[in-house]
């Protein structure tokens, strides 16, 4: 599972326009986004800061997202920001959300081979020293 972070500022009074477009527009929108799992938006008290995080089931499909929907996203939400948002990518690495299942760790990744779709066959983990 992969997680975008976006941050950003907003203008003065904008958070209930804010939240409207990314509950009427931005989210129905992403709800059809190949490998697109949940959204959270978050606020900062002030309502001058949010967040949303966005969970993907891959890697490509949130890669693909940002090349190709996000710079629609930011036109649609443009006039409300307050400078440039800061994107970051991050794997889950713990999560107790039910739908949110952590990112196997590189070293989990070497331990597995699929032989077939009903079988797994366990391979020696190797290292390079």
């Amino acid at each position: 599972m992969i997680v975008r972070k976006v941050a950003a500022r907003l203008k003065p009074n904008s958070l209930a326009k804010f939240k409207n477009l990314v509950e009427e527009q931005i989210l129905p929108w992403l709800r059809k986004q190949e490998g697109f799992v949940d959204l959270i938006t978050l606020a900062a008290s002030d309502g001058r800061e949010v967040a949303t995080i966005s969970f993907w089931d891959q890697p490509g499909n949130a890669q693909a997202y940002n090349s190709c929907s996000y710079p629609e996203a930011l036109k649609i939400l443009g006039e409300l920001l307050d400078g440039t948002p800061h994107v970051k990518t991050f794997d889950v690495v713990l999560s107790t959300l039910p739908r949110i299942a952590p990112t196997r760790p590189v070293e989990a990744r070497n331990l597995v081979e699929e032989t077939d779709s009903s079988r797994l066959r366990y391979r020696p983990y190797q290292t390079n020293a």
